[in-house]
């Protein structure tokens, strides 16, 4: 259960979160300017791409080239099709994970491997197998990992991740925010070179700058009335959570905080778009899920008897008011089966800049339960 009373203890919260993920969502707008940083190291900005590629792929292991790959699908468009190569293997080791290029892909794809940790052998043969392809090869990867190696071998890319050092301290979990943002930016520089989508320095900036207000925002020492991350954690307590997207943007940052939920927190929750999601989880809350479907909950002990699972829709929209939406459609079909509903929607600017608010105030929800749940 989430202990509400930890949320507004900075010191306790900080004791409690053995995993620096406090640290790493704190921390996103500054590893966001680090990797920026990094990537014009490399050689990013001086890039002259012959045009662009047939496809892009993206392979690598867990929940942030996962995301990485879902968040470049989505701001890329239909320009090149993104396709993750989704691993096989009879664990998630790094050793037993096994990557293959689908026997399609040649000289005019551009293969991108984005890894937390670089160690992983099939990723080294995946790029060696991409050059024998003709495939152009970028990875980002801590340095001094043998993938570092592989890629200079096939006369790659490689785009150094920005880590901090506590990353060292214990194995990084895959939806770990700072992991995210490590990964995805490199990438989203190249992607802005390569002219499959509009990502030059001065965008990503403003992300960092969106990143760190966030952070203000949902941070440690914000009281839990004033803070939206800390408030929808303690909305999501001891519920199975329904979470609604509406708009381009909103449907990876859903999707991942799904996925943050649950590797994080060990929270369940189902996800769908609108206006989809109304028929698709309509079951959901006419069952015994909804708020009112156990009448006798109200002579429940709130002491000895544990709360029965309800659901509790999480709308995360992008678009704004005035627009065509979904979203009062939404509110009715919620309230009709007496399920709660919370909503989150960025401030203005551009898709970039709203895409990371969501994903930020949201990833600080799914560590907070994950903190305060397990003290």
């Amino acid at each position: 259960m989430l202990d509400e009373s930890l949320l507004d203890t900075p010191e306790a919260l900080a004791e409690a979160d053995r995993r620096a993920l406090l640290r790493g969502a704190a921390e996103a707008g500054a590893r966001v300017r680090t990797a920026v940083r990094h990537a014009a190291e490399a050689g990013i900005n001086g890039l002259k791409p012959d045009g662009r590629p047939r496809a892009v792929l993206i392979a690598g292991p867990g929940a942030a080239a996962t995301h990485a790959s879902d968040l470049l699908g989505t701001l890329a468009g239909a320009g090149s099709p993104v396709i993750r190569l989704a691993p096989t293997g009879v664990a998630p080791a790094a050793g037993a994970l096994r990557w293959e290029l689908p026997g399609w892909a040649g000289s005019v794809d551009l293969l991108l491997i984005a890894t937390p940790d670089g160690t992983e052998p099939s990723l080294s043969h995946l790029a060696d197998q991409a050059y024998r392809r003709g495939c152009t090869v970028v990875a980002v990867a801590p340095t001094r990992t043998p993938l570092a190696e592989a890629v200079a071998g096939a006369h790659g890319l490689f785009l150094p991740m920005a880590t901090a050092p506590y990353d060292q301290d214990e194995p990084l979990a895959a939806s770990a925010p700072g992991v995210l943002w490590a990964l995805l930016t490199p990438l989203l520089a190249l992607l802005d070179r390569v002219g499959l989508l509009s990502a030059p320095p001065e965008a990503l900036e403003k992300v960092a700058d969106r990143l760190d207000h966030i952070a203000e925002r949902c941070g440690p020492a914000i009281a839990t009335y004033s803070n939206p991350a800390k408030t929808l954690a303690a909305e999501l307590a001891d519920a199975l959570p329904l979470v609604w997207t509406e708009g381009t943007s909103a449907g990876p940052a859903g999707r991942r905080f799904a996925a943050a939920l649950a590797e994080l927190a060990g929270v369940p929750a189902v996800v769908a778009e609108l206006p989809e999601a109304l028929a698709a989880h309509s079951a959901l809350l006419a069952g015994p899920l909804a708020a009112g479907a156990d009448p006798e909950d109200f002579f429940r002990d709130r002491v000895e008897e544990p709360p029965a699972l309800h659901a509790r829709v999480v709308l995360l929209r992008d678009r704004p008011i005035s627009s065509l939406t979904a979203a009062p459609a939404a509110r009715d079909l919620a309230l009709s089966h007496d399920t709660p509903i919370s909503e989150l929607e960025p401030e203005e600017g551009d898709e970039l800049e709203t895409l990371a608010e969501l994903i930020a105030i949201t990833d600080f929800a799914a560590v907070y339960l994950a903190v305060a749940s397990r003290s």
